[in-house]
C-alpha cells in the first residue's frame, strides 16, 4: 500500500460541509430504461445541481478547508467547463477572490456562466489554444503570486466532496448490483466508489469513459497513470490525457470493469434523454446511460444506478450531436458520386437511385468543362439499415461510380 493509498477519505465530514451549499439531487427511477433492460434502473440527477454538475461539491469542499492565510491570498484554477463554475460559485459563497484560467477558444456561453456564478469574486483569464497550455499559465501564475491552485480531481478534499454523491444515493436506496460512473480524471469515481466500497461492498463499480479518451482504462492496463498521445475532446467533461495519480490509486482497488463508449453512441443517448425525458445532458453526463447497452445481458433482474453527472450542454452543439448520432446509427452517409456530364444525369439519380425513405441532406457539385464525369458530394439520410442496403444495391445495379466517404476517415474529416 502506497503513501497515497493510506490517506483517509472522510466523505461524511464533506457532507456536513456541503449540506447547506449543494442540492440533494433526485435519485429517480427510470421506467423506460428499466423496462428496456428488464432491470430496476435509477438515475442520480447531478444535472440538476446548482451549477448543473457535481463539480461544486469537490471545489467547495477543498476551498472551504483552506486556512485564513490561504483564503486571503486567493485561489486559481484552470478549466473550460464545470470545474470553473464550481470554483466560481465557491469563491462567491466564501467571499474569496479567485482567478479562473480558460483557453482562449472557450465558447462565450461557458465564459458567461462562470461570470454569473462568480460575480465580483472572480477574474477570468483567457489564454492558450489548448487546455494544457492554459493550465501551464495558471500554474505559473499560482506560483508567482503564492496563491492556492484548485485541481479538478486529484486532491483528497475534491474526492471527498464528489463522494457525497454516493452518500446521497445510498441514503435513499440500497442493495445496488451495479453503479455506472463516468470517468474523466477519476475524482467522482474515486469518491463514490470509496463510499460504496465501505457501505455497499457488493455493488460492482463500472467505470465509463469515452472511446476517444480511455485514460483510466490505459492506466489500469499499465498499472499506473499514463499520458495519452492524443484524445478526442467531444465528451469534453470526461476527456483528459491522464487520470490523477491519487484517483487512480483509489479507483484501481474497486473498479470491476471499464466500458469505452463511442462518441456517436453518447450522442444518441443525449438525444434520447432530451426527446423522451426532457433531460438536457451534456456528453459526459450521458456516458453512464449510454454504457447500459454494453451490459444488457448482465442487467436483467438487477438493481442499477447511473450517475448523470452534468447538464451543461451548449445549444450550439446540438447539430453536431445529431450528426454524430446519425452517423453512429448508420442512418446518415456521405458519398462522392461521379456523374456523367450530360443532361438528365442528376435527375436519373433522384428518380432511380433514391428510395422512398431516403433524403438528400447535402449536395455539392461543380460542373467541369471538357470532362466526361464530374464528382458530387452527396449526404443521404435513411430511415433504417435496410434502406441503406437497398440504396447501395441500386447504386451498384446502375453501375454508379461512387466512393463511400464514411469509410475513409481522412476524406471524411476533410470533406464533412
Amino acid at each position: 500500500m502506497t503513501t497515497i493509498q493510506k490517506q483517509h477519505i472522510d466523505i461524511n465530514a464533506a457532507a456536513e460541509v456541503l449540506k447547506s451549499v449543494v442540492l440533494k439531487t433526485p435519485l429517480q427511477f427510470h421506467k423506460k430504461l428499466s423496462e428496456k433492460f428488464q432491470a430496476e434502473i435509477y438515475l442520480k440527477r447531478e444535472d440538476l445541481q446548482v451549477v448543473r454538475s457535481y463539480k461544486l461539491r469537490g471545489a467547495y469542499n477543498l476551498i472551504n478547508s483552506l486556512s485564513e492565510t490561504q483564503r486571503k491570498r486567493g485561489v486559481v484554477c484552470a478549466s473550460a467547463g464545470n470545474h470553473a463554475q464550481g470554483v466560481a460559485l465557491s469563491c462567491k459563497l466564501l467571499n474569496i477572490q479567485g482567478v479562473i484560467y480558460m483557453p482562449a477558444i472557450t465558447p462565450k456561453q461557458k465564459i458567461t456562466q462562470v461570470k454569473m456564478f462568480g460575480g465580483q469574486n472572480i477574474e477570468i483569464v483567457l489564454i492558450g489554444d489548448t487546455f494544457d497550455e492554459c493550465q501551464d499559465h495558471a500554474l505559473e501564475y499560482t506560483r508567482t503570486n503564492k496563491m492556492e491552485f484548485i485541481p479538478p480531481f486529484d486532491h483528497i478534499k475534491v474526492i471527498e466532496g464528489q463522494g457525497t454523491v454516493g452518500k446521497e444515493i445510498l441514503e435513499e436506496q440500497s442493495n445496488f448490483d451495479f453503479a455506472f460512473l463516468p470517468i474523466g480524471g477519476g475524482g467522482l469515481c474515486a469518491g463514490v466508489g470509496s463510499y460504496f466500497q465501505l457501505y455497499s461492498p457488493n455493488t460492482k463499480i463500472i467505470g465509463v469513459e469515452p472511446q476517444g479518451a480511455p485514460s483510466m482504462k490505459e492506466a489500469l492496463k499499465h498499472g499506473h497513470p499514463v499520458v495519452l498521445d492524443k484524445i478526442q475532446r467531444f465528451v469534453d467533461g470526461a476527456s483528459v490525457k491522464k487520470v490523477g495519480d491519487l484517483t487512480f490509486s483509489i479507483c484501481k482497488d474497486f473498479i470491476s470493469d471499464m466500458i469505452l463508449v463511442p462518441e456517436g453512441k453518447v450522442s444518441s443517448a443525449i438525444l434520447q434523454l432530451y426527446n423522451e425525458d426532457a433531460i438536457v445532458a451534456e456528453p459526459a453526463g450521458a456516458l453512464s446511460i449510454a454504457a447500459l447497452d454494453y451490459y444488457a445481458d448482465q442487467l436483467k433482474g438487477k438493481k442499477v444506478v447511473c450517475v448523470l453527472s452534468g447538464g451543461n450542454n451548449d445549444i450550439d452543439r446540438m447539430q453536431e450531436i445529431k450528426e454524430r448520432s446519425l452517423l453512429f446509427e448508420g442512418l446518415k452517409h456521405y458519398f462522392i458520386v461521379r456523374f456523367a456530364q450530360r443532361p438528365g444525369a442528376l435527375k436519373e439519380f433522384v428518380n432511380h437511385i433514391l428510395g422512398p425513405n431516403d433524403d438528400i441532406v447535402r449536395f455539392e457539385f461543380i460542373q467541369k468543362h471538357n470532362k466526361e464525369t464530374g464528382p458530387a458530394l452527396i449526404g443521404i439520410e435513411v430511415k433504417s439499415q435496410e434502406d441503406f442496403n437497398s440504396l447501395i444495391f441500386r447504386m451498384d445495379s446502375h453501375k454508379l461510380n461512387y466512393t463511400l466517404v464514411n469509410q475513409n476517415e481522412n476524406l471524411f474529416e476533410y470533406l464533412v
